[in-house]
């Protein structure tokens, strides 16, 4: 599903991943992630996207929003559980949304 995003300025977390092998309690805990981020103040949506690279892209209100949901606690929890056992690689980016545009049929 397509995030509905509000006017820009905000800002994008794009968080590109490979995974291994296995599930692993994985998806059990991203389901987790995606409703507790919901909860966090400046929060505006999410979307993500999994093939052999899964790209999950967050978008919130401003830095300070992004800062606070890295310092969560049950995230940093997350994060850690991702570099110990779910992920071979990823890669987070920050990128400042500018201008949008959209079409729906």
């Amino acid at each position: 599903m397509i995030a509905k995003t509000p006017t820009p300025p905000y800002y994008a977390v794009i968080f590109s991943s490979t995974r291994t092998e296995g599930d692993n309690g994985y998806s059990k805990m991203a389901d987790k992630m995606v409703d507790l981020a919901k909860e966090q103040d400046g929060f505006l949506g999410v979307e993500s996207a999994r093939n052999e690279l899964g790209i999950t892209v967050s978008y919130w209100r401003d830095l300070n929003a992004i800062k606070k949901w890295k310092d969560n606690a049950a995230h940093s929890i997350a994060r850690e559980k991702g570099r110990n056992g779910w992920y071979r690689s990823f890669k987070t980016r920050i990128a400042k949304v500018e201008r949008d545009y959209e079409f729906e049929k």
